[in-house]
Order: structure tokens, then sequence, then C-alpha cells
């Protein structure tokens, strides 16, 4: 009887618990969010993209099963209530749909799972606030996982009444607002990652409170003030990464507290100082970056001294480095960066003992010296030198490597033939030897790295009229042999996925290839300052992904094609200094890149820890010749049409392109008035005309651009006053020369209407007599006019003269 009874409490208390299904209303809330959510992304205003969402994850979501049994849920053994929902990343956008709108209502549902211990919403595009009375009903939540969002707003004071939270991930969302005080309440928290955000203010002080945190992260946010010192106190800290905010004053001294740190990235602010001594005691240490900030003093060896170092980053700040001191490394480091650290003579022979060494950046210094064999037999995978004074030939056993993937050594005085067997380092992905002195042909070999992504060679002496055959180079994207002495026709034999072509300042001759219109991902194509002939041909319009077209300075002619307009993403065209004729195409007006300017600069892409900022795009920029940063390319948009043939009026159709910042068509034969719609330029910081045969007054409308710093109409035949406004007081006199009848303050020349009251005086005193003159002749005259016209009328058949509408002519053009 006894053991039946044993046997009937084993049931009871242990087998039935794992018997049952999920609570009910766990069940129905999960399922309410299945629904809810796939109706709200198959409503119309999602129906354009809603063909490319799928539902991998949620697919055993049903209303037949235990909600225990389906995936991404989980279940306590005991209770059977749901206490874990991974949903990471559940809605899949195919490749090339855009990302979906999934509002932050749609998880009310679950916030009835009051069971839950971990939540993990991740990677969905969830918008709008983060819903704060629903996360305080998730009392029990110990890991929150919201990374990769779009939630707005500040963080909800709710979030921090999670007592039992221990992980706290919102990472890349578009919160902003402060960190207050009351994020200490969460004394149990370990893991804090904010990064990627808005959020602004100071970081609180009361951070010290949270002594079992281990990883606080808060980088790339606009965080102001110093670092707390009481960050010291967290004595279980791991990872400090407080990296591109706006940080300033010392680096805390008692920092050397941290005893079990092994990160600390505090890079891209405006800290100043030097380094605390007690950062020598941090024996576990692995990561150290300190880079662009403005830390000053000479770099301490003791660095290197710290065993667990792996990966120094000190680079970009006012230090200096004492090159004659013996350095014996007791750290075997990956990673090291000390760009511009005022690093003199030869490259430090000490690096040769790093075994373990990947990455080399000792760019922007003052190393001179060939480049050591040593180095190049070290395997490295990354070697980044430029802006240096490194001489002399590249050793070939630099190419013996099958580890080497990016190898960058631009704006040095390197020499000599490349290696033969540069295409034996089969692994590089970036190439830049630009701006040194390589001469002679381009190594057929290299065709052979066939994971070569980016290919910089321009200004040095490279020759020839033969190019290796990049086209089964898959992977290559950007191409620079620009400032060369490259002979020869316009080589074509690049991949499909080019995206940057520049091949400007060498010796290439003939017509353009029709072979372009292969390279369908084109985006910038620089051809200038090379012999080029022929017209500007109509399949450059079949280049649907063209932004920047620079064929300026060759021997192109005849008119320029009206499909040019087809190119829809064009934002820089340059065809000046050529022999182009005919008119400016009316269809220039419709080119939507240059509607609207982007007002955002690009970031320098990073491949391999490494900063990379393409060559520079040259252009006649406000009457001189200047390069344009590739990473502020994305905020100019220019035509230049100067130095050509072209007659006619100018079409007022460009007065659509109102993101233009220049538009230059000096130096042609261009007739007529100038269009009253280049009033609408509101972005217009140049605007040339000079050198035509313009007539008719300045409009007006542009003493209105705000944005105008240069106005050159010189050497035409205008006449009338010239516009006053704002900018007009500073632009050059010398800018109204050589025309006609130009008048005002401007020139000190002073226009008739200032004389008004005199001419009024005199034009009142005739008027009485005019009147009664008119009043003795008037009908006479009339009578005598009609009569006239009326014999005349059947002998002769006049035909009304024809408007000379400068719209109207060049539509029929």
């Amino acid at each position: 009887m006894l053991n039946l009874t044993f046997q009937f409490l084993f049931i009871f208390c242990v087998v039935l618990p794992f018997t049952h299904s999920c609570p009910e209303n766990d069940k129905q809330a999960l399922l309410t969010f299945k629904y809810s959510l796939y109706r709200y992304l198959h409503a119309p205003s999602n129906t354009s993209a809603s063909d490319g969402f799928t539902f991998v994850p949620l697919e055993s979501w049903n209303s037949s099963t235990d909600c225990c049994d389906w995936d991404e849920v989980v279940c306590s053994n005991h209770s059977r209530s749901v206490i874990e929902l991974n949903l990471y990343s559940i809605v899949v956008t195919q490749y090339g749909e855009p990302d979906p709108q999934v509002s932050s209502t749609v998880l009310e549902p679950l916030f009835s799972i009051r069971s839950l211990t971990l939540l993990d919403i991740s990677s969905n595009q969830i918008v709008g606030l983060i819903p704060a009375m629903g996360f305080a009903n998730l009392t029990n939540l110990a890991h929150l996982d919201m990374m990769s969002n779009r939630f707005t707003g500040p963080i909800p004071p709710q979030i921090f009444s999670l007592k039992y939270l221990e992980y706290l991930d919102m990472r890349s969302n578009e919160i902003d607002g402060t960190l207050g005080k009351e994020v200490s309440s969460l004394q149990n928290l370990k893991i804090l990652m904010l990064d990627n955000n808005y959020l602004n203010g100071t970081i609180p002080g009361e951070i010290k409170n949270m002594i079992k945190l281990q990883n606080l992260t808060l980088s790339y946010n606009t965080f102001t003030g110093n670092i707390p010192s009481g960050i010291s106190h967290l004595t279980g800290l791991r990872k400090l990464d407080l990296s591109n905010n706006l940080l300033s004053e010392e680096i805390p001294e008692d920092i050397g507290n941290l005893t079990s740190i092994s990160t600390i990235a505090l890079s891209n602010n405006k800290l100043t100082g030097g380094f605390p001594s007690s950062m020598r005691k941090l024996s576990t240490l692995e990561v150290l970056r300190l880079d662009k900030n403005s830390l000053s003093g000479e770099i301490p060896t003791w660095l290197f001294g710290i065993k667990s170092l792996k990966e120094l980053f000190i680079g970009e700040n006012y230090l200096s480095w004492n090159g004659k001191t013996e350095l014996k490394p007791l750290c075997m480091l990956t990673q090291l960066s000390m760009k511009s650290c005022n690093m003199s003579g030869e490259i430090p022979k000490w690096i040769s003992t790093q075994k373990t060494l990947e990455l080399l950046d000792l760019s922007e210094n003052n190393l001179e010296g060939g480049f050591p064999t040593w180095l190049a037999a070290m395997n490295l995978s990354s070697i980044v030198l430029s802006d240096n004074f490194l001489a002399g030939p590249l050793p070939s056993q630099l190419f013996h490597s099958r580890s080497l993937s990016a190898l960058v050594l631009s704006r040095n005085k390197l020499s000599g033939e490349l290696p033969e067997n540069i295409g034996d380092a089969p692994a590089i992905m970036i190439l830049m030897l630009a701006d040194n002195n390589f001469s002679g042909p381009i190594p057929t070999s290299i065709t052979k790295i066939y994971r070569l992504l980016l290919l910089d060679l321009s200004g040095n002496r490279f020759s020839g009229n033969k190019f290796p055959d990049f086209s089964s180079n898959v992977f290559l994207s950007y191409v620079d042999f620009s400032s060369n002495q490259f002979s020869g026709e316009i080589p074509v034999t690049f991949t499909k996925e080019t995206i940057i072509l520049a091949l400007g300042r060498n010796n290439f001759s003939g017509r353009l290839p029709e072979e372009f219109i292969k390279l369908s991902k084109l985006e910038h194509l620089d051809l200038h300052d090379n012999r080029i002939t022929g017209g500007v041909p109509d399949f450059i319009s079949q280049l649907p992904s063209l932004q920047i077209l620079n064929l300026r300075n060759n021997s192109i002619e005849g008119s320029i094609p009206g499909t040019i307009s087809n190119l829809s993403s064009l934002r820089i065209l340059d065809i000046s200094s050529n022999q182009i004729t005919g008119k400016i195409p009316m269809e220039f007006g419709d080119l939507q890149g240059m509607v609207e300017t982007p007002d955002t600069l690009l970031e320098k892409s990073e491949i391999f820890e490494i900063q990379i900022e393409l060559s520079e795009l040259i252009v006649n920029w406000k009457n001189s010749i200047q390069g344009i940063s590739s990473l502020k390319v994305s905020i100019y948009s220019l035509i230049d049409l100067s130095n050509n043939q072209l007659s006619d009026e100018i079409p007022a159709s460009l007065g659509n392109l109102k993101g233009l910042k220049l538009l230059n068509i000096s130096y042609n034969i261009l007739s007529g008035p100038i269009p009253e719609s280049f009033g609408k330029f509101r972005n217009m910081e140049s605007l040339d005309m000079s050198h035509n045969s313009l007539s008719g007054s300045i409009p007006t409308s542009l003493g209105a651009l705000t944005q105008l710093s240069i106005l050159d109409v010189s050497n035409n035949k205008l006449s009338g006053k010239i516009p006053e406004g704002n900018q007009m007081s500073a632009i050059d006199p010398e800018s109204f020369a050589n025309n006609s009848a130009l008048c005002g303050w401007q020139i000190q020349v002073q226009c008739p209407e200032n004389n008004a009251p005199d001419i009024e005086k005199v034009e009142t005193g005739k008027q009485s007599m005019f009147s009664w003159i008119a009043a003795g002749i008037g009908y006479p005259v009339g009578l005598i006019i009609s009569i006239a016209c009326t014999y005349f009328s059947g002998y002769f058949q006049f035909k009304a003269r024809p408007k000379h509408n400068h719209l109207r002519r060049s539509q029929r053009a």
C-alpha cells in the first residue's frame, strides 16, 4: 500500500507537470501576436513590399499543437508557462526589398505573458516608441534584447524597474534623450549595451552603483562631459566601450582599479591629457583603443609591458614617439595602430618580435628608408604605411603571403616596377599604391588575385597600351588608374561589378567604347584629360546607376544627346573643354539626381580596421581646378559645360535642377536672356555664364539666392540694373565687366531710374503740351491710317511675325 502511494505521488508531482500543455492564455497571446504581425505586414501601406517577407521561424505556430513545442518558444519544465521567446529576425526581407514598417504596438499581446524571463525581439525593424507599460508587466525579465530595430524616444523609466534584469541590449535603434541616474536601480544588470543611438547628456555618476556590471557599451552616441571616476568602482567590468562620443577631459587616473577589464575602447572622443600610470596594473587588458582623441605627451613604453595586450590603437592624437628607445615588448600583439604618432626614422625593428601580428598601421608618420624584408616575411593580413617617406622597390617576398588582404602604401616615394609575382598573393582585397613613383607595365599576374575588391594605382608613372584582363575578377568594384602614362584605346576589360572607374590624366585615345554598357553597376566614370575623340554617345544613357561622368579636357565633338536625361542618378556632369556644339538640351531639366542634393557626408570605409578614403574627384570648382574629397562628393551636384562651342539660348528647364551647387556654361557662344527660372537655384554656390553673347537684364530673382558666393556674367551683352541682395554685395565687381549697359552700385554706375524726380518734372511739363497736340492731330491721323489700311488690304496679304520664344525653339530642336 505504501509503495502504491509513492508511485501515485511520483506520477502526480513529477510526471503530470511534463504532460500538460502550455497555459491557454500564453498560447492565445502568441497566436494573436503572429496574426497581428502578419496582418500588419500585409496592410495596404506595406503591400508593395509584402511579397518580400517570409515568416520562417513562426511556421510551427498553430492552434492545434502545444505552444511549448513551437520553434523559438521555451517553456518552464514544471509550470509549462512560456519563459523564453527568441524572436530574432522573424521577418526575413528578401534581397532588394524595402524594409518593413512594423509598429511597436504589435508587441502588445506578448506583454500578457508575465512568466517571461527572456525576450529577444532584435533585428525586426520595429518602429515607434518603446511600450513603457507593456515592459513594466514583464517583472520576471532577466534578458531583454531589442537590438537593431527603430525604436524612438527616450528609454522609459519602467525599463529600469525590472529588478531581475541582467542583460539589456538596445543597440542600433533611434533612441534619444539622456541616460538618467535611475539606470543605477538595475542592481543585477551585467550587460548594458546602448550603442548606435542618439543618447546625449552626461554619463550619470550613479552608474558606479551597478556593481555587477560586466559590459558597459555606450559607443556611437553624443554623450558629453567627462568619464565618471565612479566607473573605477566597477571592479567586475570586463568591457568598457565609450568610443565615438563627445567625451572630454582626462581619462580617470584610477582606471587601473578595473582589475578584471579586458577591453577599454575610448576612441574618437575629445579626451585630453596622457596615459594614466595606473593602466600598467591592468594585467587582464587585451584591447586598448584610445585613437582619435586629443591625448598628448610621449607614448609610454610600459604599455608594451602589459603581457595580456593583444590590440593597441593609439594613433591620431598629439602623441610623440621616441624611436631611439630600445623596446622589448612583453606583449604579443595581433593588431597595432600608431597612425600619426610623430614616428620618424626607419620602421621599428621591434615590430618583428610580434609573431602573431595581423594588422599594422603606421600611416601618416615620417618613416623613411626601404620596405623592410623582415616585414615582408611576417605574413601579415593588413599593412598600412601610407603617407610616409618610404623609398625604393617593393620586395617580391611580400607577395609570397597567402594571408595578405590589404596593402596600403599610398603617398610615399616608392619606385621601380611592381614585382612580377604580385599575383601570388591571392587573398589581397585592397591594393592601394597611389602617388608614388612606380613605373613600367602592370604585371599580368595581378589578375590572379581573385578576391581583389579595390585597386588604386593612381598618381604614378605606369605605362603601356595593353591592360590585364580583369573581367574574371568578379569582386573588383573600384579601379583607379588615373594620373599615369597609359596610352592606346580606353581599356574595357573590367568586371560588370565595377562601380568606380577612374582613368583620367593619361594618354588614352579613340572613341568611348560601347562595351561600357556591360558595366551596369557603374556609378563613377572619370576620363578627364585624355585624347578621346568622337561624340558623347547615346549608349551612355544606358548606364542606369551612373552618378558621376567626367569627360573634361578631351577632343569630344558633336552635340550633347538629349537621352542623357535618362541618367536619373546623375549628380555630377563635367564635359568642359571639348569641342561640343549645338544647344544645351532642354532635357537636362529632367535630371532627377540634380533636383535634390543629399546633405550627408559619406563615411570613410573601414575594412579590416583600415580607414579607406578614395581618391579625390578633380573638377573646376569656383574658378579653380580642385579636388573634391571622396567623403564630400555625395553632397555635390554640378554641371560644367564650359569651354565648348554651345550656341542658342539657355533652356529655362535648367531651373528645375534645384539641387545644383555649381553651373558653369562660360566660354561658349550662347545667346538670348538669362532664364528667370535660375532664381530657383536655392543651393547654387557658383554660377558662371561669362564669355558668351547673353543679352537682356540679370533676373532680379538671383538676388535671393542665399548660397551664391560666385556669380560671373562678364563679357556678355547684358543691360539694366544689377539685382540687389545680401549675396550680391559680396560679388566681385569684375564679374560684371565688359557688358553693354549694366548699371548698379556694385560697379559704381548709376542707373537712370536714380534720376527719376528730375525726369518726372520734365515729363510733367511736356505732358500738357503733348496732350493738346494729340487731341489736335489724333483724330485726322487715325482716320488717314484707317483708310490706308483698308485700301492696301486688297493688294497685300500680311503674315504675323513669328514670336521668338526661346523655350519653344528649344522644344522644336
